[in-house]
């Protein structure tokens, strides 16, 4: 028997076996937040949107948008859209408008979803429906229905089940076409590694745009865990929901730890406790943080700390860093060396690393193809294999990222092109070259850091340039510092050398990733 892989029997499963327990606790300052709801309560509102989208004729492979914050209408569109066979499309909501139009534009979205905090984004779009997801006018999108009176879906594993827009090496992003088949493994190899249950809370601390909020909607849904909503990351807030909602699991960037632990110091030099000892695990990726910074998780939280590795391209899971049995005698020190490597492969995954030592990767979690980018598709997954243009080398099982072979920085978890921020930097008058790079954060992981070549007779100052580059990218992507220079350094053909340039800035670390 063969029964097509299909991503809404997550919430039919959790509906059906625990219709009474509480699936999501909305952001109570959100607009229009739903407060508490049940998983009947949130299958019924899934297909309410569902038959909203019946209604005007939306059909199975339409595309439909949204630009908003954490919400629990993000999390009942995963089913209610990709769940009923149109596809998904989540939008960065940290991106300007130009940016947004471009991704809705691009991706043919014949619906947007938006936030009331993004009704600028939205004005110029156009699409035939515009809905403001703020309990009014959205009101007939997520009234609750009958699952059972809706038209039956026609189920294909391999059927797009969303798109999520990228930053790479092009100046606009690619739209990456996730299957149904690709989120469902994702999710129950995901699921699996992290022990995920009926008794796990998930406090959503990462975007739900970040590659479907990393399949985690999918995994806890599945289990009928329960969901608490989080709008904005802020470190005492979210220690408070772990004492109040008794979460037990979260995922986010670097940075998102960061905030945590400056909150418990706070907390700790105030003489309040801090909570989730021993209950809580924090799942991390978007850079191997410091491991100093993965020793003070252990110290002073006693959360568990938990590695992945993986891009947009491969669902995102490729590979984890969960510490085995094994390492029960190991001292903090050595125990947290061992854990700021990438990983094991996750169940189904083969990692490689080729010649010139970028890593590569093969999985059932692998994207279909970049949406209308047949030749960006093909060079991805060349011979059968996912580049991910990443540098690094293999520690017997364990894949160790390295270096970025690619010309993307990666900042409090969000990509950035370098391209793109040096294509703006040319479009100033004063700039006759200009180099971008990452350097190291504390804070962020890694900064955007533009090395600068003046043009003859003209001035500018950094400042100056900052602001030029926020007026036209999306704020996260200018950057943060400008360093002036007489020349760059090139090759005899005059190509760039950036792994010269930023070697100063990496000199004395044993990986060029931070």
């Amino acid at each position: 028997m063969r029964v097509e892989l299909w991503i809404g029997e997550f919430l039919d499963r959790a509906a059906l076996v625990a219709a009474d327990r509480v699936a999501v606790v909305d952001e109570p300052a959100g607009p229009g937040s739903l407060g508490a709801i049940t998983y009947a309560e949130m299958r019924q509102r899934a297909a309410g949107l569902a038959g909203r989208l019946d209604d005007l004729g939306v059909a199975q492979g339409a595309r439909v948008a949204i630009v908003s914050p954490n919400s629990a209408r993000f999390l009942i569109s995963y089913f209610g859209v990709s769940g009923t066979g149109r596809v998904l499309v989540p939008v960065n909501y940290r991106l300007n408008a130009a940016e947004v139009t471009y991704i809705v534009g691009h991706s043919g979205a014949v619906v947007v979803l938006y936030d009331p905090e993004f009704s600028g984004l939205a004005a110029d779009l156009d699409v035939p429906h515009l809905v403001q997801l703020d309990g009014v006018d959205d009101a007939a999108w997520f009234e609750e229905r009958d699952p059972t009176d809706a038209p039956s879906v026609e189920r294909a594993e391999d059927a797009t089940c969303s798109i999520n827009y990228t930053s790479g090496t092009t100046a606009n992003p690619k739209g990456v076409q996730l299957t149904h088949r690709n989120c469902w493994l994702n999710a129950a190899s995901f699921g699996w590694h992290l022990g995920v249950s009926d008794r796990d809370v998930l406090l959503h601390t990462l975007p739900m745009f970040h590659a479907n909020g990393w399949g985690m909607p999918y995994s806890a849904t599945a289990m009928a865990a329960r969901h608490v909503v989080l709008r904005k990351v802020d470190g005492e807030e979210i220690l408070g929901r772990v004492e109040r909602e008794g979460v037990t699991l979260m995922c986010g960037a670097p940075a998102v730890v960061a905030m945590v632990l400056e909150a418990a110091a706070a907390r700790s030099a105030a003489g309040v406790a801090v909570p989730g000892r021993d209950q809580v695990r924090i799942v991390v990726a978007g850079a191997p943080p410091p491991r100093r910074v993965i020793e003070r998780v252990a110290d002073e939280l006693g959360w568990e700390f938990v590695q992945i590795y993986g891009l947009t391209e491969t669902s995102p899971l490729l590979t984890i860093n969960r510490a085995p049995p094994e390492w029960d005698g190991l001292g903090g020190v050595e125990r947290a060396a061992r854990l700021g490597r990438a990983g094991v492969p996750a169940v189904g995954v083969e990692m490689a690393v080729d010649a010139d030592g970028e890593v590569l990767a093969r999985s059932n979690h692998v994207f279909e193809s970049y949406w209308e980018q047949p030749e960006e598709t093909a060079k991805a997954l060349a011979g059968g294999w996912f580049h991910t243009g990443d540098g690094g080398h293999l520690d017997g099982p364990y894949t160790v990222i390295t270096d970025r072979r690619k010309d993307v920085i990666i900042t409090g978890g969000e990509n950035v092109s370098s391209i793109e921020v040096e294509d703006c930097l040319f479009q100033h008058p004063a700039v006759a070259e200009v180099a971008v790079i990452g350097v190291p954060d504390d804070t962020w992981g890694e900064s955007v850091k533009a090395l600068v070549v003046l043009r003859d007779g003209k001035d500018a100052t950094e400042a100056e340039l900052i602001d030029h580059c926020r007026r036209v990218l999306a704020h996260f992507k200018a950057p943060k510092t400008v360093e002036f220079r007489d020349e760059l350094a090139r090759t005899a053909t005059g190509k760039l050398q950036k792994f010269r340039l930023r070697e100063p800035y990496w000199a004395g670390r044993d990986r060029a990733v931070n």
